[in-house]
């Protein structure tokens, strides 16, 4: 069988919608079967579909906008947009701490019932929006795609956080109200407004990053520092178990006192509740807070030299990609110039082969020529110096 222009089979009909315009032209004599959207290369169709203006894609390409400028923000606008959301979230949270203060409950707990509105009707909507924006992809497309991301972990603190603003919104404004052991419990449900400022998860990613990379590192620190803790602890804890203040109470009456005494002191608090009596323990103290405060700081050090070589790695992938697309032209002016350059090279020996043989034919014809001339005046003197009664024999 042979095909269509197509790519069908010629016993195949192509679409009935046949335009009258624009028909090709007929081949041997036979006319071709018309089809009206012939199939296309795949880099072709690509271009096609991203500049098609159909209202599809149209749609299509505002959900993408949407989508980007809502979870995958860049440029100024979108910083102002989500500096903005985190200025109204923080401002709700000074007024729910204000609202639980008996000076400034009256008014902050008025202002902080209009914000809540302002917020759960802005929430609602943008979590609406983001959930119609999301079928730009291919995995968050139709029901079973929204369903999807719907059971992204901050999809569900979304929701989470605009139900329990519902909730209290529902209950009341009163403070007595909000300051129900119930209330609080769902007001509480609220502070996870703050991790709507970072949807991406950047902070957790890179802070997981630098502890996966240097794990070995903090697990040694960590251990030792441990081991000093409690070994430490319980030395101190023999040596003033029996020891007794003014008042006649000790400070260490049991191990988990002791426990709590070199917490406390490992991290350098200091809450003064309990102090070693006995030199003995003041001696243990001391030495154990010089190793074990010394290896419970080194993780502070491992962490902050991490951020600092994770940021400077960002630093030089992002001046890496930025010269991928200079790299990519440059490969591409080469590739270009080498083929140039070889189809000129072939050009120019194709050239030189005919100007070679067309330059050994003119020799050979004039070789040819001249030797025949030669011939032809050499044959004549013979002639002219034979005699007449012996020309024959001359020739």
């Amino acid at each position: 069988m042979e095909t269509s222009p197509c790519g069908r089979r010629s016993d195949t009909p192509c679409s009935p919608q046949t335009d009258t315009k624009d028909l090709p032209l007929q081949i041997d004599g036979r006319p071709p079967a018309y089809c009206p959207n012939p199939p296309l290369p795949p880099a072709i169709r690509l271009r096609s579909t991203i500049h098609s203006q159909s209202p599809y894609v149209t749609k299509t390409s505002m959900q993408g906008d949407v989508y980007n400028f809502l979870e995958r923000p860049a440029g100024w606008r979108c910083f102002l947009y989500h500096f903005l959301v985190f200025l109204m979230v923080l401002v709700c949270l000074i007024f729910s701490v204000l609202s639980t203060i008996e000076h400034y409950a009256d008014f902050a707990s008025g202002t902080l019932f209009v914000m809540e509105i302002v917020l759960v009707l802005f929430f609602g909507t943008e979590y609406v929006v983001r959930l119609w924006s999301a079928g730009c992809r291919s995995k968050y497309a139709g029901i079973k795609g929204r369903l999807r991301f719907i059971r992204k972990p901050i999809s569900i603190i979304d929701l989470i956080v605009v139900i329990a603003s519902v909730v209290v919104l529902g209950v009341g404004s009163n403070g007595q109200v909000f300051a129900t052991s119930a209330i609080r419990g769902i007001r509480f449900l609220q502070i996870l407004r703050m991790l709507h400022v970072d949807r991406q998860g950047g902070t957790w990613r890179l802070l997981g990053s630098v502890v996966f990379i240097h794990r070995q590192e903090l697990i040694t620190t960590l251990y030792i520092g441990f081991l000093g803790l409690i070994f430490s602890s319980y030395f101190v804890y023999l040596a003033e178990k029996d020891a007794v203040d003014e008042e006649g109470k000790t400070g260490f009456s049991s191990y988990a006192d002791a426990l709590w005494w070199g917490v406390v002191t490992v991290t350098t608090i200091g809450y003064g509740d309990k102090i070693p009596q006995t030199w003995i323990g003041k001696c243990i103290a001391s030495c154990f807070s010089i190793f074990a405060i010394s290896f419970f700081a080194l993780p502070a050090g491992i962490l902050g030299s991490g951020f600092a070589l994770k940021v400077q790695q960002k630093q030089r992938q992002k001046h890496f990609n930025r010269q991928i697309p200079a790299a990519a032209s440059l490969i591409q002016v080469l590739s270009v110039s080498q083929s140039v350059s070889q189809s000129v090279s072939q050009t120019d020996r194709q050239t030189d082969r005919q100007t070679d043989r067309q330059t050994d034919r003119q020799t050979d014809r004039q070789t040819d020529r001249q030797t025949d001339r030669q011939t032809d005046r050499q044959t004549a003197v013979k002639q002219s110096l034979c005699p007449v009664w012996d020309l024959n024999s001359c020739v």
